[in-house]
Protein backbone atom coordinates (compact mmCIF):
# COMPACT_ATOMS: atom_id res chain seq x y z
CA UNK A 1 0.00 0.00 0.00
CA UNK A 2 2.17 2.81 1.37
CA UNK A 3 5.48 3.65 -0.20
CA UNK A 4 8.48 5.89 0.32
CA UNK A 5 10.86 7.83 -1.66
CA UNK A 6 13.73 9.93 -1.12
CA UNK A 7 12.58 12.15 -4.58
CA UNK A 8 9.02 12.45 -6.64
CA UNK A 9 9.21 10.10 -9.54
CA UNK A 10 7.75 10.64 -13.25
CA UNK A 11 4.23 9.15 -11.90
CA UNK A 12 4.44 11.20 -8.54
CA UNK A 13 5.05 14.16 -11.11
CA UNK A 14 2.20 13.42 -13.19
CA UNK A 15 -0.20 12.89 -10.61
CA UNK A 16 0.76 16.14 -9.25
CA UNK A 17 0.30 18.19 -12.13
CA UNK A 18 -3.32 16.65 -12.18
CA UNK A 19 -4.60 17.83 -8.92
CA UNK A 20 -7.06 21.12 -9.02
CA UNK A 21 -5.88 21.27 -5.00
CA UNK A 22 -3.42 20.72 -2.57
CA UNK A 23 -2.63 21.32 1.48
CA UNK A 24 0.04 22.78 3.50
CA UNK A 25 0.82 21.65 6.63
CA UNK A 26 3.67 23.54 8.53
CA UNK A 27 4.14 23.98 12.54
CA UNK A 28 5.82 26.43 15.24
CA UNK A 29 8.17 24.96 17.93
CA UNK A 30 5.13 25.77 20.18
CA UNK A 31 1.48 26.86 19.10
CA UNK A 32 -0.92 25.67 16.56
CA UNK A 33 -0.46 23.43 13.73
CA UNK A 34 -1.79 25.16 10.75
CA UNK A 35 -3.38 23.29 7.81
CA UNK A 36 -4.21 24.83 4.69
CA UNK A 37 -5.68 23.80 1.32
CA UNK A 38 -4.65 25.52 -1.81
CA UNK A 39 -5.69 25.35 -5.44
CA UNK A 40 -5.64 27.98 -8.57
CA UNK A 41 -2.41 27.72 -10.52
CA UNK A 42 0.12 28.15 -7.81
CA UNK A 43 2.60 25.43 -7.81
CA UNK A 44 5.77 24.37 -9.83
CA UNK A 45 7.39 21.34 -9.96
CA UNK A 46 11.67 22.53 -10.39
CA UNK A 47 13.10 19.14 -10.08
CA UNK A 48 12.53 15.82 -8.26
CA UNK A 49 13.56 17.37 -5.14
CA UNK A 50 12.12 20.86 -5.07
CA UNK A 51 8.93 22.81 -5.24
CA UNK A 52 7.76 26.11 -5.46
CA UNK A 53 3.97 26.95 -4.20
CA UNK A 54 3.06 31.04 -4.77
CA UNK A 55 1.26 31.90 -1.70
CA UNK A 56 -1.70 34.44 -2.10
CA UNK A 57 -2.74 37.16 0.60
CA UNK A 58 -5.51 35.89 2.45
CA UNK A 59 -6.76 35.88 5.79
CA UNK A 60 -4.04 34.77 7.68
CA UNK A 61 -0.10 33.96 7.34
CA UNK A 62 0.55 31.24 9.24
CA UNK A 63 2.95 29.34 6.49
CA UNK A 64 5.31 31.93 6.36
CA UNK A 65 4.70 32.48 10.62
CA UNK A 66 5.64 28.42 11.20
CA UNK A 67 8.82 28.76 8.45
CA UNK A 68 10.54 31.91 9.74
CA UNK A 69 10.63 29.79 13.42
CA UNK A 70 10.91 25.77 12.27
CA UNK A 71 11.35 24.94 8.37
CA UNK A 72 9.45 22.12 8.47
CA UNK A 73 6.74 21.62 5.99
CA UNK A 74 4.28 18.64 4.55
CA UNK A 75 2.54 19.34 1.33
CA UNK A 76 -0.30 16.52 0.75
CA UNK A 77 -2.13 15.80 -2.77
CA UNK A 78 -5.08 13.21 -2.48
CA UNK A 79 -6.88 11.93 -5.52
CA UNK A 80 -10.72 12.89 -5.35
CA UNK A 81 -10.86 11.73 -9.03
CA UNK A 82 -10.17 8.55 -10.62
CA UNK A 83 -7.60 5.84 -8.92
CA UNK A 84 -7.26 6.42 -4.77
CA UNK A 85 -3.57 7.73 -3.97
CA UNK A 86 -2.56 10.21 -1.30
CA UNK A 87 0.73 11.50 -1.82
CA UNK A 88 2.84 13.59 1.03
CA UNK A 89 5.52 15.87 0.57
CA UNK A 90 8.14 16.24 3.99
CA UNK A 91 10.71 18.40 3.89
CA UNK A 92 11.97 22.03 4.55
CA UNK A 93 10.90 25.66 3.10
CA UNK A 94 11.72 29.02 3.50
CA UNK A 95 9.46 32.06 2.52
CA UNK A 96 10.94 34.22 -0.68
CA UNK A 97 9.72 38.04 -0.39
CA UNK A 98 9.85 40.66 -2.91
CA UNK A 99 12.33 42.24 -1.62
CA UNK A 100 14.49 38.92 -1.69
CA UNK A 101 17.18 38.58 -4.06
CA UNK A 102 15.38 35.26 -6.08
CA UNK A 103 11.76 36.63 -6.10
CA UNK A 104 12.08 38.74 -9.38
CA UNK A 105 13.79 35.20 -10.91
CA UNK A 106 11.88 32.88 -9.63
CA UNK A 107 8.25 34.61 -9.51
CA UNK A 108 8.35 33.61 -13.28
CA UNK A 109 7.49 30.64 -13.12
CA UNK A 110 3.92 31.72 -12.24
CA UNK A 111 1.02 33.68 -13.47
CA UNK A 112 0.53 37.19 -12.84
CA UNK A 113 -1.96 36.78 -10.07
CA UNK A 114 -2.94 39.42 -7.90
CA UNK A 115 -2.42 39.05 -4.29
CA UNK A 116 0.81 37.75 -4.36
CA UNK A 117 2.52 37.64 -0.99
CA UNK A 118 5.66 34.92 -0.82
CA UNK A 119 6.71 32.31 -2.70
CA UNK A 120 7.59 28.87 -0.63
CA UNK A 121 10.42 27.34 -1.38
CA UNK A 122 10.36 23.22 -1.22
CA UNK A 123 13.02 21.00 -0.77
CA UNK A 124 12.05 17.90 -0.82
CA UNK A 125 13.56 15.06 1.46
CA UNK A 126 10.84 11.98 1.57
CA UNK A 127 7.69 11.30 -0.88
CA UNK A 128 5.30 9.16 0.73
CA UNK A 129 2.33 7.29 -0.88
CA UNK A 130 -0.31 5.39 0.25
CA UNK A 131 -3.94 4.07 -0.64
CA UNK A 132 -6.23 6.91 -0.27
CA UNK A 133 -8.93 3.99 -0.32
CA UNK A 134 -11.25 5.90 2.29
CA UNK A 135 -11.10 8.89 0.65
CA UNK A 136 -14.61 9.94 -0.85
CA UNK A 137 -15.20 10.67 -5.19
CA UNK A 138 -15.65 13.96 -5.72
CA UNK A 139 -16.48 15.87 -9.16
CA UNK A 140 -14.51 18.69 -10.02
CA UNK A 141 -16.76 22.08 -10.63
CA UNK A 142 -13.74 24.41 -11.55
CA UNK A 143 -11.89 27.07 -9.01
CA UNK A 144 -12.98 29.51 -7.24
CA UNK A 145 -12.68 33.13 -7.97
CA UNK A 146 -13.68 34.89 -5.10
CA UNK A 147 -9.69 35.35 -4.04
CA UNK A 148 -8.20 37.08 -7.07
CA UNK A 149 -11.65 39.29 -7.04
CA UNK A 150 -10.90 40.09 -3.44
CA UNK A 151 -7.15 41.00 -4.55
CA UNK A 152 -7.96 42.51 -8.17
CA UNK A 153 -10.85 45.11 -5.47
CA UNK A 154 -8.05 46.02 -3.06
CA UNK A 155 -5.50 47.10 -5.57
CA UNK A 156 -1.72 47.15 -4.76
CA UNK A 157 -1.70 49.71 -2.07
CA UNK A 158 -5.02 47.75 -0.29
CA UNK A 159 -3.28 44.96 -0.39
CA UNK A 160 -0.34 46.34 1.37
CA UNK A 161 -2.55 47.87 4.29
CA UNK A 162 -4.60 44.77 4.49
CA UNK A 163 -0.96 42.65 4.65
CA UNK A 164 0.26 45.20 7.69
CA UNK A 165 -2.91 44.76 9.46
CA UNK A 166 -3.86 40.94 9.35
CA UNK A 167 -0.89 39.03 7.69
CA UNK A 168 2.43 40.27 9.80
CA UNK A 169 1.70 38.03 13.06
CA UNK A 170 0.31 34.73 13.33
CA UNK A 171 -2.38 33.78 15.87
CA UNK A 172 0.33 32.72 18.26
CA UNK A 173 2.13 35.99 18.30
CA UNK A 174 4.85 34.88 15.92
CA UNK A 175 6.62 37.06 13.11
CA UNK A 176 6.24 36.26 9.74
CA UNK A 177 9.97 36.92 9.44
CA UNK A 178 13.08 35.89 11.72
CA UNK A 179 14.87 39.31 10.81
CA UNK A 180 12.33 41.71 11.33
CA UNK A 181 14.61 44.83 10.63
CA UNK A 182 13.84 44.37 6.84
CA UNK A 183 11.41 46.04 4.91
CA UNK A 184 8.61 44.18 2.63
CA UNK A 185 6.09 46.27 1.85
CA UNK A 186 4.03 45.17 4.79
CA UNK A 187 3.99 41.25 4.49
Amino acid sequence: MGEKYSALKPAHINFIENQKMFFVATAPQQGRINLSPKGLDTLRIINENRILWLNLTGSGNETAAHLAEDPRITIMFNAFEGNPLILRLYGTARSIHDDDQEWNHLITNFPDLPGKRQIIDVKIETVQTSCGFGVPLYEYKGQRNELIRWAEKKGDDGLIKYRKEKNMISMDGKSIRNNSSRSNNGY
